[in-house]
């Protein structure tokens, strides 16, 4: 046993820790940091689905019914299956028109209805209860079991009962951190820190308990396995026919649990306020979508090794205090010496709990206020919606003590009736009682044809039948009241025994009245829905929510094709002092400030209270007060005109001609840009071309001054000079002729290259021998490479597919490669390798030197105009356009040049040419990959070297 007060300090350093986080959360907050805009905080946020009924329960369902524990978790699994689809439009809706709770959702699709917000509320709380029951329940049970002592009783004053103690101090936490908004559209940013970080701490005190039973007391889940088969009672655990023996599979009882779990984690309060609600960002539900079935598959792994080895240890039907199945996770280390490990698992405990009771009770207590008491008030005429006063502290204390009549309610059921059932029994009479939520709402969000009525009927209906059904045989098993009528039926009438009603038998209770109560309700929704035509304020709710993804957008504003489906007269005035009482002054101002923006009016005289407006104030307000209250409260300031299908449509087909010229405005815009961004390029170009001309004019100039300037000055220094020697005179027209030689090139390439590049070139296509005529460049070139003392070594195939070409235009090319090749190898002992390879459908040629290549800074300007490689003191001359002409005629046969790259090796510049070339091809042709440029020195094969 463990002291009472190290328990209660445990239990009270986790609290203070939670506050801890919460608070660092808000401050975060505060400070624009959100800790919770998080996929995997969303996701843990999730986890509040693992209650205390997970964490205790779980392994009792599993030591009475071995797997059939599985369903609970099975169905939210399938669940996220269809996140994307179903959770995405739920959370749009919510976010789209500021939906604060499962009631407020429902009641809003049936035209803003009251009255169906109401009956979701009653039918909310009559069926959590027993749940938040449930938390209290299994805390309590821990402590007693850790201390040795009574959890409470009628020797213990109320005021040292613990449990109590627990749920007043869940109270203060919910109340500090989960109504300090008014809007309870907005998110609880240090409650949903809390929620994840408690998700945490059970997940690792449930596995550390786990690995402490399989692993420290046995040798593994085999040893585990093996032991429980040798115990005829525990064998049959481990077939799907569960305790027993050879019982047939219950496939119904296994779908009805798998149903209900599934339809639960989307319907339960708790899980609507984590999954939609607080919902940051609905990508993040990607990650849910994967994360929170992971979660539930990793804390349920433990669970059938911990009962089985429970009933190994403590043997089945045992006096010891530990030996109840529920209590294992703290009854097995604390029997085995690791009175530790016990604690921290019922901190685990404890933390599956409080999550729970946080999120439960801040869900019913909004739900609660605006859907229960917030109506009846407005009915007062001092709460009424013209009546004066701010009303936005009262809201918030009528929450705050909606949070803690819910616990305590939950505390006095717990005392009442909390021995009475087990753990598991109680959390499935509250599934069953959410799920008779689902027809309303899954049908609300895709059905256009279902009406109040319907809801009304199917919620209804429902509910009775799940009452009687389940509910009141519960309260009969309990001994409150005479369970005779559960076999005889009231009155003697058998047919109508609420656990085999109108003769249907062979279910377990829990099929029974699922199906009982699932099937009147769908009944009464469907048959009722086709009744009557929606009315108008029906038809407009029910196309805003089926096709929220068209027309809504989560911003809880209308967007401006968007349909806003009100009619009517109000003054901006009204709207305001209504705004400003429930909102606050700052809240009502912006609201219409944006407004204003949107209209493009100043605030004041010359805004008016449109539909727009009126739709703004009231969505706002449902952050606030629920949908159903904030449409009363504004109908109560405003004159609305019903309408009819007739109106609804016809706002619809305006709303679409809007969206249609919405549309085409957009279009135009959009053609508007392209047209501007094309013009912009334009000019760019106009302006990159016009900088060409300059730099190529000036090149040129630069290019024909120097031998002009040459030619000039010795021709002068003759002139002055008659008697100059006949040596020196015959030098410098030597040096005068080279220079003409070297102008009249100069114009040639560039008349050469500005024909290339108007397209006016000369073209003299020919079948080609490319093999023949690369070995003809290399012979004409010998005798330059000669002059340097460098060799120039050829390689190609014996023969080569011809190719369609200019023939003088090639030899050009290669001429201007060679040459260049030649210039900058070294002195003595350079080195030109040519060679000519076959490179699928086409030709490519390599001429490579061993000089000292191209610099990397050089490599992507060396094919512009007048570019040389190499300093500009050492390089030798030339004009620049020899490799821009070359690529020119590359490219108008559809081939590509480019240079290797050869690491400081020397350069080598190659093009490829393919055999066939498209006849009009003018301009660089497909991209090919750039082969590596290899020199095979070898003789022998099918390539030869050949040194000319």
């Amino acid at each position: 046993m463990i002291s009472a007060p190290v328990v209660v300090g445990a239990a009270v350093f986790y609290l203070a820790l939670l506050f801890a986080v919460a608070a660092f959360a808000d401050r975060r907050a505060r400070e624009g940091r959100s800790i919770i805009g998080n996929a995997w905080i969303y996701a843990l946020s999730l986890a509040v689905y693992c209650t205390a009924w997970t964490y205790f329960g779980s392994v009792g369902r599993a030591a009475a019914t071995g797997v059939w524990f599985l369903p609970i978790y099975l169905g939210p699994m399938l669940a996220m299956l269809l996140a994307w689809i179903v959770v995405r439009k739920m959370i749009r809706i919510a976010h789209t028109y500021r939906i604060t709770s499962i009631a407020d959702f429902i009641a809003s699709r049936y035209g803003k209805s009251p009255l169906v917000a109401a009956l979701v509320t009653l039918i909310t709380v009559v069926g959590i209860v027993p749940y938040i029951a449930l938390q209290l329940k299994a805390v309590s049970s821990g402590y007693v079991l850790l201390t040795g002592t009574a959890g409470g009783g009628a020797s213990m004053a109320w005021w040292q009962d613990g449990t109590l103690l627990v749920a007043l101090a869940l109270a203060l936490f919910t109340i500090l951190f989960g109504t300090r908004h008014l809007d309870s559209a907005e998110r609880h940013e240090g409650m949903v820190a809390a929620v994840a970080f408690e998700s945490l701490v059970k997940l690792v005190a449930f596995l550390a308990v786990g690995l402490f039973v399989t692993y420290g007391l046995f040798d593994g889940m085999a040893d585990i396995w093996a032991r429980a088969k040798a115990v005829p009672e525990l064998s049959s655990l481990l077939r799907l026919g569960g305790a027993g023996g050879a019982g047939a599979f219950g496939y119904a009882q296994w779908f009805t649990l798998t149903l209900l779990s599934m339809l639960s984690v989307l319907l339960l309060p708790r899980q609507f306020q984590m999954m939609v609600v607080e919902c940051v960002n609905e990508r993040h539900l990607k990650r849910a979508a994967w994360v929170f079935p992971a979660y539930l598959l990793v804390i349920n792994i433990f669970v059938l090794p911990l009962a089985l080895g429970g009933m190994l240890l403590f043997g089945q039907g045992s006096a010891h205090p530990g030996a109840d199945p529920e209590t294992f996770v703290l009854s097995l280390p604390l029997a085995n010496g690791a009175t530790g490990l016990a604690l921290f698992a019922y901190v685990g405990g404890l933390s599956a709990a409080t999550g729970m009771l946080i999120v439960e009770t801040i869900a019913v207590s909004t739900m609660v206020c605006n859907d229960l008491v917030m109506p009846a008030l407005l009915r007062l005429k001092n709460f009424g919606a013209r009546a004066g006063g701010d009303l936005t502290a009262l809201i918030l204390n009528i929450r705050r003590a909606a949070i803690l009549v819910i616990l305590l309610l939950g505390y006095l059921y717990f005392q009442v009736a909390g021995e009475a059932y087990a753990l598991v029994s109680i959390g499935l009479i509250s599934f069953a009682a959410v799920a008779q939520f689902a027809p309303a709402l899954f049908g609300g969000m895709y059905w256009r044809e279902a009406t109040r009525a319907g809801a009304l009927g199917g919620l209804f209906g429902g509910f009775l039948v799940w009452a009687y059904t389940l509910m009141l045989p519960s309260v009969a098993k309990s001994g409150w009241i005479d369970d005779a009528f559960l076999t005889h039926g009231p009155f003697g009438i058998t047919a109508l025994a609420p656990e085999r009603l109108f003769g249907l038998a062979g279910l377990d209770n829990l099929s029974h009245a699922l199906f009982w109560s699932l099937t009147v309700n769908v009944a009464l929704y469907v048959g009722l829905s086709l009744w009557r035509a929606p009315s108008g304020r029906e038809a407009s709710q029910a196309l805003l929510f089926v096709d929220v993804f068209a027309r809504g957008q989560a911003t809880g504003t209308a967007g401006a094709a968007d349909p806003v489906f009100w009619r009517g007269r109000a003054r901006p005035a009204d709207l305001m002092a209504l705004a400003s009482r429930l909102l606050g002054p700052d809240a009502a101002r912006q609201i219409f400030e944006e407004h204003a923006h949107e209209s493009g009016v100043a605030v004041g005289t010359d805004l008016t209270a449109d539909a727009r407006l009126v739709d703004k104030v009231e969505r706002r307000l449902a952050g606030v007060v629920g949908s159903a209250s904030a449409r009363v409260l504004v109908a109560a300031v405003a004159e609305e005109e019903p309408l009819s299908p007739a109106d609804v449509m016809e706002i619809l087909n305006e709303a679409s001609q809007l969206r249609v010229y919405a549309l085409a405005l957009e279009e135009k815009s959009r053609s508007l840009e392209i047209a501007s961004a094309e013009l912009s390029a334009a000019n760019a170009q106009l302006r990159t071309l016009d900088e060409l001309k300059d730099d190529f004019v000036s090149s040129v100039t630069h290019e024909l001054r120097t031998p002009l300037t040459a030619i000039r000055a010795l021709s002068e220094l003759m002139l002055d000079a008659p008697d100059m020697e006949e040596p020196q005179r015959q030098e410098f027209l030597a040096i005068i002729v080279g220079e003409s030689e070297r102008l009249g090139r100069l114009v040639n390439q560039v008349l050469d290259m500005a024909k290339l590049e108007s397209g006016h070139g000369e073209w003299h296509s020919a079948d080609v021998d490319m093999r023949r005529l690369v070995r003809d460049a290399v012979t004409a070139t010998t005798e330059l490479a000669r002059g340097r003392g460098a060799e120039i070594l050829f390689e190609a195939p014996e023969a080569v597919p011809t190719l369609r070409a200019d023939p003088d235009r090639l030899t050009q090319v290669m001429l201007n490669l060679i040459s260049n090749a030649v210039k900058f190898v070294p002195a003595e002992n350079g080195r030109i390798i040519v060679s000519l390879d076959v490179d699928g459908d086409g030709l490519v040629v390599r001429v490579k030197d061993n000089g000292p290549g191209v610099p990397q800074g050089e490599r992507d300007t060396i094919f512009e105009k007048f570019r040389q490689g190499g300093d500009a003191l050492t390089r030798p001359p030339g004009t620049g356009l020899g490799l821009p002409i070359s690529r020119q005629i590359v490219d108008h046969f559809g081939g590509r040049m480019w240079l290797e790259n050869q690491d400081g090796s020397g350069a080598c510049f190659a093009f490829r040419l393919p055999f066939q070339p498209d006849a009009d091809a003018e301009g660089p042709g497909p991209a090919a990959s750039e082969p590596a440029c290899t020199v095979e020195t070898a003789a022998g094969g099918n390539k030869r070297e050949e040194t000319p």
